[in-house]
């Protein structure tokens, strides 16, 4: 079988490495400008458009990732009819529950708090907060979002979920739907977003979402930086009714030197490392759905275009 490879900004030869590992039987190229060989499958991360379009003769469109906007930009230069598939999970649901763990423990714990007695030369108690009230809430209960939930469940934290459509999972209060958003919001004294990015959920971070916070609240973004109105969490960071976040995807990025994020000690920023794409495992998951596909079987992850995920 014939297999066309293109990664924006990583490097071609290991990932060629561990896929020849995982599909010996198969050829793989990394696609050049002009390249309209036949192929059977491909295997990108943010592919030019003349990867793709007008190709035919492709059985499928694997993606380097969970999240799938970048690919789904392509819109007309997608081959219709030719299923885009996400990696389900491939060790990144591990890490995201480690990332959202600790940054739920430390708002818990007032970490936050005493790193900013620290720098003012303060030793100082802080009340510890009552665990009883200290809700999280999980906007997007899909494959990670589900993975973070069952890890926060270890510590005893009232948990909320919403997604698109009901679902239900032990132990958390499930809401859903555009009437279930506004009390989910009000639940939420920590907001984490892992919702994929579609023309619905483009800006939904913004001063109506999080004024239904609680007083006090907390947001982590570990989704996609064009969920969040930064003007709107900047100014409910004055007034002080966002007490902190989280944040690991930027409008743009990298975070230019001037933005203003840099200058609030409210807000913790990382460089869009709390989940990274493993090539071992990313490998292994994409050679078996090829596998079962070959065999005429049906695989998970298959995006639904419409819906955007």
């Amino acid at each position: 079988m014939d297999i066309i490879f293109h990664a924006t900004g990583g490097q071609d030869q290991p990932w060629l490495d561990v896929l020849a590992k995982e599909m010996p039987q198969a050829k793989i190229r990394v696609w050049r400008e002009g390249d309209s060989a036949h192929a059977d499958y491909a295997i990108v991360w943010k592919p030019p458009a003349a990867m793709l379009q007008g190709r035919t003769g492709l059985k499928a469109i694997f993606n380097l990732g969970a999240g799938v906007d970048a690919i789904l930009q392509l819109g007309d230069a997608l081959p219709q009819g030719v299923p885009v598939v996400r990696l389900d999970d491939a060790g990144m649901g591990i890490q995201m529950a480690e990332y959202v763990s600790h940054a739920v423990l430390r708002y818990f714990r007032r970490l936050d708090s005493y790193d900013i007695l620290r720098s003012q030369k303060q030793w100082r108690f802080l009340k510890p907060f009552d665990k009883s009230e200290f809700s999280v809430g999980i906007l997007g209960m899909g494959v990670l979002g589900g993975r973070v939930l069952e890890a926060l469940q270890h510590f005893g934290f009232p948990l909320h979920g919403w997604s698109r459509t009901q679902k239900q999972m032990a132990g958390v209060t499930c809401h859903s739907g555009a009437d279930g958003l506004d009390a989910f919001l009000q639940a939420s004294r920590v907001l984490v977003c892992m919702l994929p990015l579609t023309d619905d959920t483009i800006g939904i971070l913004n001063k109506h979402s999080l004024s239904r916070l609680p007083r006090g609240a907390y947001l982590i973004n570990v989704a996609r930086g064009a969920h969040l109105v930064e003007a709107d969490l900047l100014a409910l960071l004055q007034q002080e009714h966002i007490a902190g976040a989280t944040l690991d995807v930027f409008s743009e990025e990298p975070l230019p030197p001037k933005h203003p994020f840099w200058h609030e000690s409210r807000i913790s920023i990382t460089p869009h490392i709390s989940a990274l794409t493993l090539r071992d495992d990313s490998a292994r998951q994409i050679a078996e759905k090829i596998q079962a596909m070959q065999q005429g079987q049906q695989i998970s992850g298959v995006v639904d275009r419409t819906k955007g995920y």
